[in-house]
């Protein structure tokens, strides 16, 4: 069973952005007002997560090995705390390091 979180849409109701857990990796969907982006990232490929606190919502920066980092925007301070726990716990190589 597949783990979503979407972005909160108090900020943005129209373009939330949505991050999908799965078996093999993650797909992060970053929605825009005419498009957007599906990024699928394997577990081993994750070089590193960080979390940008602002007042009410965080920004999740995901660091992939051999592409440019995805940001995806508007998450509870909670929920970007989850995303974080469950790559890290996810990634062979991160395991017990935060980034």
């Amino acid at each position: 069973m597949a783990e979503v979180f979407k972005s909160s849409g108090f900020k943005d109701p129209i373009n939330r952005d949505v991050v999908e857990f799965n078996d093999k990796g993650v797909t992060f969907r970053v929605n825009k007002l005419i498009g957007g982006t599906d990024s699928f990232v394997f577990y081993g490929d994750i070089s590193g997560v960080e979390i940008d606190n602002g007042l009410f919502f965080s920004t999740i920066r995901i660091i992939p090995r051999a592409r440019p980092e995805i940001i995806i925007k508007n998450f509870t301070r909670g929920d970007a705390r989850q995303i974080k726990e469950l790559i890290l716990t996810r990634v062979p190589t991160l395991g017990s390091s935060a980034v």
